[in-house]
């Protein structure tokens, strides 16, 4: 009976959140797809929740199938003409089709309606997230705390760059810095890298140069991870963290910004990633996702949870326009080809190409997943 109550604690606390938050992401993801498909007048077969062995289905009037799958892991818009529900075609099925019939599929579309249908789920994504944002802004308001530094760790990279207690960091790289979150956010995608910071000291400007050094940091879930760190904290108190709110242009703006602000941190970590100056064991699969649903569920409540939805839509639709055939990134880069050279690759490179990305994909979740779990049995 213990074993059971363990069981369905973790049910209740970190899958059921991990899978509502997937699940809104995924649907507004995919009912991007669906919404710009029927707007240019392409036929569709299927809208699924989910993968695998369908759990129940409805055909709507257009003879769309729309479908709760068994497997919560995503989901996918099927085009008629489509071989599976990554929208590869069936090339042969396709051929034999009369020309009248061939009127209204995906694949014989003008090409900018099929760019359209394909760019408007992360587009879906990124307004989903920015309109998150923006009315947690306008309600809740936004955590800010100064970027002040209370005290500087002896020997470590800001003592050596001269940081004082009581310093005020005004700017790093230039990029302007409202608080100590999003200083600690610069500073841990920037180790090994020397950091130009722009500080108020008793009134005056000054600007040090710091360059953060790689350490293992608690992650708040029993585990750690690496990230660059300059050696200043800060200590809060009653009264030392403002909400700010905003109105509901402002908010608007605020939701544009934190939305890009996570696309430029992905953009970072990927290229200091492609140059080893990141490890790729901090990437993070759906464990991870479940992991830290439950604890930010447990911790933060609702609105907790919602803001990590936004942030997990804003990383789903900018991963969804990676080159990688497969993904929506991949179609848009077949079609960016085939806009060059007047007409589409051959059958041939297309198939290559699917099974390659399906690989990349395949070995991806494997990586992830298996970092998640060496996450979880060092914790």
């Amino acid at each position: 009976m213990e074993f059971l109550q363990q069981i369905w604690t973790v049910i209740s606390g970190s899958v059921v959140p991990a899978l509502a938050v997937l699940l809104v992401v995924v649907f507004v993801h995919e009912m991007g797809h669906f919404l710009t498909a029927r707007w240019c007048g392409i036929r569709i077969a299927a809208f699924s929740l989910g993968f695998g062995p369908e759990l129940a289905h409805w055909v709507d009037r257009r003879g769309t199938r729309w479908r709760l799958a068994a497997v919560p892991l995503g989901g996918y818009v099927r085009f008629e003409g489509d071989d599976n529900a990554s929208s590869t075609p069936d090339f042969d099925a396709l051929e034999r089709l009369p020309a009248e019939t061939k009127r209204g599929l995906f694949h014989f579309a003008p090409l900018w309606k099929r760019t359209a249908v394909v760019t408007a789920g992360p587009i879906a994504n990124f307004i989903l997230a920015i309109l998150v944002f923006a009315a947690l802004f306008a309600t809740i308001g936004r955590p800010v705390s100064l970027p002040r530094a209370d005290s500087v760790v002896a020997g470590s990279p800001a003592e050596k760059a001269g940081f004082k207690p009581g310093d005020l960091v005004l700017s790093i790289n230039g990029e302007a810095v409202d608080s100590f979150s999003e200083m600690q956010e610069i500073v841990s995608l920037s180790a090994g890298s020397s950091l130009s910071i722009l500080i108020q000291r008793a009134g005056e400007k000054l600007t040090l140069t710091a360059t953060p050094e790689r350490r293992e940091m608690p992650d708040g879930l029993g585990g750690t991870q690496r990230v660059g760190v300059l050696g200043l904290s800060r200590t809060l108190s009653a009264g030392d963290v403002d909400y700010r709110r905003y109105g509901p242009i402002a908010a608007l703006g605020q939701g544009v910004d934190q939305t890009w602000d996570i696309i430029h941190r992905t953009l970072t970590y990927v290229g200091r990633l492609f140059v080893g100056r990141e490890s790729p064991d901090q990437l993070s699969g759906p464990v991870r996702v479940a992991q830290v649903s439950g604890v930010v569920a447990h911790a933060g409540g609702l609105p907790a949870l919602i803001h990590l939805g936004a942030i997990l839509s804003v990383s789903i639709g900018f991963i969804n326009l990676f080159p990688v055939p497969m993904l929506d990134g991949g179609h848009l880069l077949f079609y960016a080809i085939e806009a060059m050279r007047g007409r589409p690759l051959s059958r041939a490179a297309q198939e290559v190409g699917f099974r390659i990305g399906f690989a990349m994909v395949v070995l991806l979740f494997v990586f992830v997943t298996f970092n998640d779990l060496s996450r979880l049995g060092g914790s």
